[in-house]
């Protein structure tokens, strides 16, 4: 029987369909598919695919499965009882490669909005989907703008080129650093008058990066594996991000006070660690859900954009704590 094939616009799971599928019919017994499967010499197939005479897929079993079987079962009465999961040709990639993991399976069926099998998704195809998809994901969190499929040639291309796919976002960097520097000097004169103040600018900085690029790690690609909605997610990284702003904050607290021995200076670092963590916490989920309302990758919202984004409003929030604790 010929297994019916789309002509896909992106890559999607019908793009990676292979032979890996063999054929069984409701009337079918275990030894006759096996004997079916030696007279062939199929050797390349990871799952028996149960179809009725209008190819509408009612059950899969895998080869472990099929040999557990007696001889005279009926294939049908086995398959039928599992509920594996199954795709449609417009599935992204990604999304099937993780419902995969998620069900344990080592073969996804992709079948059309009729149910009629289109074909199956072998496991050589999986791990090449996912492999994939982490260097494209580890590049743009990078800030690269332009990804290798192969980890091989994105280190072993020109220099030239390499610099061409990286510099667009850190061109927006240094334009964002600009507006961080224009921040700082215009507090010149509280600088200038109290140099204490300069110390924790670069430590806020960086804890507050360091918190938001933990949560673009998690949303870039749990985003599109989700069914919770935006306000609950966000409100979970609302309540993570100050849960983590607060434990900070308490530990910096008694250090500050101590060597500075300056309660008020103490109370504005904990207070502008505390609301940076939260905010940076937030904005590591929202920009990447920003990006991928428009139809960019979410990873896109990571790296240089979302580290001068979180650079810039921490200075704001720790200068804000200052004018209104210290000065």
């Amino acid at each position: 029987m010929m297994l019916h094939h789309h002509k896909p616009t992106r890559e999607t799971s019908v793009d990676h369909v292979g032979p890996q599928a063999v054929l069984a019919h409701p009337g079918d017994t275990a030894v006759a598919v096996r004997s079916r499967i030696r007279d062939l010499q199929r050797t390349t197939w990871d799952l028996v695919c149960v179809i009725d005479p209008d190819g509408r897929l009612l059950g899969t079993l895998t080869a472990a499965e099929l040999l557990a079987l007696p001889d005279e079962a009926e294939i049908s009465a086995a398959a039928t009882r599992r509920n594996g999961p199954r795709v449609m040709p417009g599935t992204d990639q990604e999304m099937m490669a993780s419902m995969a993991l998620h069900h344990g399976v080592a073969a996804v069926p992709v079948v059309d909005s009729t149910d009629r099998l289109v074909g199956v998704v072998g496991p050589a195809k999986l791990m090449a989907i996912l492999r994939r998809e982490h260097v494209e994901d580890l590049h743009r969190l990078a800030g690269i703008t332009r990804e290798s499929n192969h980890a091989r040639e994105a280190i072993e291309e020109p220099p030239m080129r390499r610099a061409r796919h990286r510099l667009p976002w850190l061109v927006v960097g240094l334009g964002g650093s600009m507006v961080a520097t224009f921040v700082v000097a215009r507090f010149e004169a509280e600088l200038a008058a109290k140099p204490a103040l300069a110390f924790f600018v670069p430590g806020l900085v960086y804890l507050a990066d360091a918190i938001g690029t933990q949560s673009e790690a998690v949303a870039v690609r749990g985003l599109s594996l989700s069914h919770l909605g935006l306000a609950r997610l966000i409100g979970g990284e609302l309540r993570t991000g100050l849960l983590v702003g607060l434990v900070l904050a308490l530990l910096a607290f008694p250090m500050v006070w101590l060597v500075f021995g300056e309660l008020r200076l103490a109370v504005a670092v904990t207070l502008a660690l505390a609301g940076a963590s939260a905010l940076a916490s937030v904005l590591g989920l929202l920009l990447p859900w920003l990006l991928a309302r428009v139809g960019s990758d979410p990873a896109y919202g990571s790296g240089p954009l979302a580290t001068i984004v979180q650079d810039v409003l921490s200075l704001l929030i720790y200068f804000a704590c200052v004018s209104a604790i210290v000065l």
